[in-house]
């Protein structure tokens, strides 16, 4: 076997030019899978990114009527919604899919939140408990987040992020200045602002309501102890949970969202539910059809593995006539039709192997050059690296089988007289 091997080393070296344009076929081909591989692989994974909120693994857990989110403050009959306390916020938490929670009030206001003569509208009033900042990935870059005693002691303090800020205050220094909330005054104790480095590509109002919806033109955020000062004393909460992972987000969700409807005692159509976001099934369902579409591209691209095969073939067979005074010889001197079928066959796998391993790195360039100009996310596959690998050089052996055969078949007198 690595006498073969040199041999065929020493057969493609002696002829570099025929044997670069015979593997060239192999090389685009092995190209193209890998670069659509990558592009896939790496849009998949933006795709799970976007819709999961870009990692945090955080699924919203919202109380619903016919689908839609409700507000209490729209008129919704929620008397039969329990209050959620530390009991049931220790079980979710229980959950094997689950390593945190928050739970919160929102409310969207198109008037009532002022300073002096600014006022905010569209913004989002949330009424937090102490972990809802953290769990959301906010961090202070001025003053400070909430602490114990703004809990218990029923402070009104608020937090603003960066948007509110400006828009209130347009530049000023807002700490410790006082903003009315539905006519309460609150003192701001910080502002808080969401490190995030992913940049959503809106295409349509649906989308920039999906990534930017509950930002509007501000949001802030209050103690939820204080938010019976603002609206009524038993509006039921929405929830938080963080999944151990993105794959459990589904399981993480639809499991809070059936303990928490455990304790609504309505099951009437029209009641009101909680129910969890179910972003991690969209984001399957796009990888399905992303998937589907890479499945026909690899197809069209392996039939440039098929002529580079039929080029191959072709080239070994000029090999074999060429060759055929030493076939001749060789079996004069005793080599069986094994040996020179083997000989023939490594030569037609070495050189589709190395024709994949170059198509391999051509394949690399080109997933980095799509994804600069085409402005995409790519991701090597590995797995795909080493099936092309591997294909390149099954081709070699199924294209080089008629030659091998054709050469081991040859008659030494025959092959000795020709000319």
């Amino acid at each position: 076997m690595i006498e073969n091997i040199r041999l065929s080393f020493q057969g493609i070296f002696g002829h570099k030019m025929r044997s670069f344009l015979t593997m060239l076929g192999i090389i685009i081909g092995i190209a193209a899978i890998i670069a659509i591989v990558s592009t896939i692989k790496g849009t998949n994974d933006q795709i799970k990114q976007n819709l999961v909120g870009s990692g945090n693994n955080i699924v919203r857990v919202n109380l619903t009527s016919g689908g839609m989110e409700v507000n209490p403050s729209d008129g919704f009959d929620v008397s039969k919604v329990p209050l959620i306390d530390d009991t049931i916020m220790n079980k979710i938490l229980e959950q094997d899919s689950v390593i945190d929670a928050a739970k919160y009030h929102r409310a969207n206001v198109w008037q009532g939140v002022n300073h002096g003569k600014s006022s905010l509208v569209g913004c989002n009033i949330i009424g937090a408990d102490n972990k809802y900042i953290n769990l959301l990935g906010y961090t202070i870059t001025e003053g400070r987040g909430f602490e114990e005693k703004d809990f218990t002691e029923f402070k009104n303090v608020v937090i603003l992020d960066q948007a509110s800020a400006y828009s209130l205050f347009e530049g000023a220094n807002p700490l410790n200045e006082t903003v009315e909330i539905m006519g309460t005054p609150f003192v701001v104790i910080g502002i808080v602002e969401k490190i995030d480095d992913f940049e959503p590509v809106i295409n349509s109002i649906d989308e920039w309501d999906t990534y930017y919806g509950d930002e509007s033109s501000g949001i802030l955020v209050v103690p939820d102890t204080c938010w019976p000062v603002l609206y009524q004393y038993d509006e039921p909460y929405q929830v938080l949970v963080k999944a151990i992972e993105t794959e459990a987000m589904t399981d993480a969700g639809k499991s809070t969202q059936d303990l928490l409807n455990g304790y609504i005692n309505d099951n009437s159509e029209d009641s009101v539910k909680y129910k969890s976001e179910d972003t991690l099934e969209k984001a399957k369902e796009l990888q399905k059809l992303s998937s589907a579409t890479s499945k026909q591209l690899i197809w069209i691209a392996s039939i440039s593995l098929i002529v580079g095969g039929i080029g191959v073939m072709n080239i070994m067979l000029v090999s074999v006539t060429e060759r055929t005074r030493e076939i001749g010889l060789k079996k004069a001197l005793g080599a069986r039709k094994r040996s020179i079928l083997g000989q023939f066959l490594t030569e037609a796998a070495v050189l589709t192997s190395i024709g994949g391993f170059i198509g391999v790195g051509a394949g690399i360039g080109l997933a980095y050059f799509i994804s600069k100009v085409a402005e995409v996310p790519v991701a090597i596959s590995v797995p795909a690296i080493i099936i092309s690998v591997i294909f390149s050089m099954m081709i070699g052996i199924i294209f080089g089988l008629i030659p091998s055969v054709k050469a081991s078949n040859l008659n030494p007198i025959d092959a000795l007289r020709y000319e």
